[in-house]
């Protein structure tokens, strides 16, 4: 499922460790951690406890106080902020070293002039956010409506991820003897952006690391594909993309049929 368990992280801790550091949302697959039992160990071993909450924020409720975490991050662009500006959630009384010294900005935590139009979006995005919360409903409608569909067409497509306990807009699937990056071109053509689950394209010949250590096959990793749903996505989009998938996979067949990558 691709979750942290209680029990791995109280086989790694020790006396020694000073910091926890668990994504809250992982990106490939948007499965959630369960952050707050993890808290609970790190705090149990005097260690800081630190989430990147990139991925979700703006998609599920967030909580601090009920979280117990003592540092958190986000990112402007992932909520519909403009990009190249982002935030530090330090818990009152933790004291870190500056990032860049020099000067007083930023609590004296980081010198130099600060992002003020960006800082502004950032503020306007993330009250925006809030509102929009209860549209992540409708999101995540839309996405079991793509992954119904995408079973129809493909019966033994799997799911990666959590079922439950993971992002209203990430589907992860992986497609048996599909070679994603070859459907991500394909799709990209009939105007429909998606990921693949290697770094094919880059010209990495390895499968996603996250998904392997799901423990997918590589083939499998191979064969992964991410969806990410928007508040603009309809209806519409998700039986476009369907009905698009149909026809790549049974018209282009030879296109999209798995190869190792080389």
């Amino acid at each position: 499922f691709g979750r942290v368990t209680p029990d791995d992280l109280k086989a790694s801790i020790t006396h020694k460790t000073c910091l926890v550091s668990i994504m809250l949302a992982n990106n490939e697959t948007g499965s959630l951690q369960p952050i707050k039992e993890l808290v609970a160990i790190a705090r149990e071993n005097g260690a800081t406890f630190h989430t990147d909450a990139v991925q979700a924020i703006g998609k599920v409720p967030i909580d601090i106080e009920e979280l117990g975490i003592d540092l958190l991050t986000m990112s402007g662009h992932k909520f519909y902020g403009p990009k190249g500006i982002g935030a530090l959630y330090i818990r009152k009384g933790l004291q870190i070293d500056p990032l860049i010294s020099g000067g007083h900005q930023e609590y004296g935590l980081r010198a130099g002039t600060e992002n003020i139009v960006g800082i502004v979006g950032l503020g306007k995005a993330a009250e925006l956010a809030i509102d929009r919360l209860p549209d992540m409903e409708t999101i995540k409608k839309l996405r079991d409506r793509l992954q119904k569909g995408i079973h129809n067409i493909i019966p033994d497509a799997g799911i990666n991820g959590h079922i439950k306990y993971r992002l209203p807009n990430t589907l992860n699937v992986t497609l048996p003897g599909i070679r994603g990056e070859s459907l991500v071109t394909a799709l990209d053509h009939k105007g429909i952006a998606l990921s693949a689950g290697s770094a094919c394209q880059s010209g990495d010949p390895e499968p996603s690391y996250a998904l392997m250590a799901m423990g997918l096959s590589q083939d499998d990793a191979h064969c992964a594909l991410r969806f990410s749903l928007g508040l603009e996505n309809t209806n519409e989009d998700i039986d476009y993309t369907i009905s698009s998938i149909d026809e790549v996979i049974h018209q282009a067949k030879d296109v999209v049929r798995f190869v190792s990558c080389r």
